[in-house]
């Protein structure tokens, strides 16, 4: 079977696993288990912590000890177990136990299904730079397409999601087994201290003060990228509690209506390289930061009526308000650290927007949602996506004061030629 094909495969499935459940978790949780919010910003925290913990774990492992298919699989095994199990959990204790073990098993595949398909590319001769990036686009498309399926078969709100995740995350692990062998490429200098081999080494950069900046700025922005994950699907659902929206087009699709974003976010992707060569690396953040705010500010005054093209305008926006960030934010790291530290700088950027924002952004949202904007278990969403707008838009008005970055075409060649 063709090489391209097969990790074209393994990337749709693996975004396929997530898709099924991430978007709509949060109408199992407040609408069909009727938990409160504040335990719920703490499932999400797990993705932060597994983000900070797992992927340095796994890169050793798969460097040193482990072909990276097998561990691959084998932890796509094991979380799809995890996921099955959820739906026979019937407190929100064990709900987070059980999908923090999940987590902790699928979050460092993200990165492993790099190195596969980097490895495997790369001993069958392809241009990684210009094949790899066809290839990853469909995992986005594997992302949709969960959506679309909990929806459509109509367990956006059911427990069935679990079962479709957890199905597709072992024939994922199955199916991994069958790729070309990675074997550990044992580049890790032996006696390379334990703070090299985690990467933390990279942490060193917080003595700069730019560095330290950008990388406070990047955990305050990474706890505003899951919330609209979080609460989105969940926001556009209880407008069925409006008896003028109960029947609306955004209530019964409301998965299709969000998959908007991950749609956009596909899009936005190739509109980088324009934007970064115009406006330069610290602009195109702030645009982004600034994409942030207009993303809660239409939730807050959108309605399935008439104010249902601001929801989809939010849902376009949210496209340029992720990737921007994602990339401008690697691109500043890769511009401004020294080679010997850049692949853990680049670890050390995930951490603090995926991991540590992340972490933190489930935990403080849940518990102000819950304490400040639930009243009888109804929860105000006009308010809600307002605090987080005005949340967004100091971040941004800080980094544009505070950041100095001066724009340098040749940062940007390696993205636009």
């Amino acid at each position: 079977m063709n090489i391209k094909f097969r990790l074209t495969l393994m990337s749709f499935l693996q975004f396929f696993v997530w898709g099924a459940w991430l978007i709509t978790v949060g109408n199992y949780w407040f609408g069909t288990k009727q938990w409160s919010g504040a335990e719920f910003g703490a499932i999400f925290s797990t993705l932060g912590i597994s983000s900070i913990i797992m992927p340095a774990v796994t890169g050793i492992i798969a460097d040193k000890w482990l072909n990276a298919e097998r561990l691959y699989g084998i932890l796509h095994i094991l979380g799809g177990l995890c996921i099955a199990y959820l739906p026979q959990v019937d407190n929100p204790s064990t709900f987070y136990w059980v999908i923090f073990a999940a987590m902790m098993c699928y979050m460092p595949t993200i990165s492993l299904s790099n190195s596969v398909a980097y490895n495997i590319l790369k001993n069958n001769s392809f241009d990684v730079i210009k094949v790899f990036p066809p290839i990853r686009v469909w995992g986005t498309v594997g992302f949709i397409v969960a959506m679309w399926i909990t929806n459509l078969t109509g367990n956006k709100a059911s427990a069935n999601m679990f079962y479709i995740s957890a199905f597709s995350a072992v024939v994922l692990g199955l199916y991994s087994f069958s790729l070309p062998a990675c074997p550990p490429q044992k580049l890790m200098d032996e006696n390379a201290s334990l703070t090299e081999k985690l990467g933390l080494n990279a942490f060193k950069l917080f003595g700069t003060y730019k560095m330290a900046l950008f990388f406070i700025f990047s955990m305050f922005l990474g706890g505003a990228l899951q919330l609209t994950n979080m609460y989105g699907d969940t926001y556009l659902s209880e407008f069925e509690k409006i008896p003028q929206y109960a029947n609306s087009f955004v209530v019964k699709y409301s998965t299709i209506i969000m998959s908007i974003s991950q749609i956009s976010e596909t899009l936005f992707i190739l509109a980088i390289p324009f934007f970064l060569k115009r406006f330069g690396i610290k602009q195109v953040m702030l645009i982004s930061m600034l994409a942030w705010v207009l993303r809660f500010g239409l939730f807050a005054y959108g309605d399935p009526a008439g104010g249902l093209w601001m929801i989809i305008l939010s849902c376009i926006v949210y496209g340029m308000a992720f990737d921007f960030f994602n990339i401008s934010g690697s691109l500043f790291v890769e511009t401004t650290t020294d080679s010997k530290i850049r692949s853990s700088a680049q670890g050390l950027f995930m951490m603090m927007s995926n991991g540590f924002g992340a972490f933190f952004g489930g935990l403080i949202s849940g518990y102000v949602i819950d304490k400040y904007f639930t009243s009888d278990g109804q929860r105000d969403w006009h308010s809600i996506w307002l605090a987080f707008a005005a949340y967004a838009l100091v971040i941004a008005i800080a980094f544009a004061v505070l950041f100095k970055h001066k724009h340098n075409p040749k940062d940007v060649e390696s993205v636009t030629h």
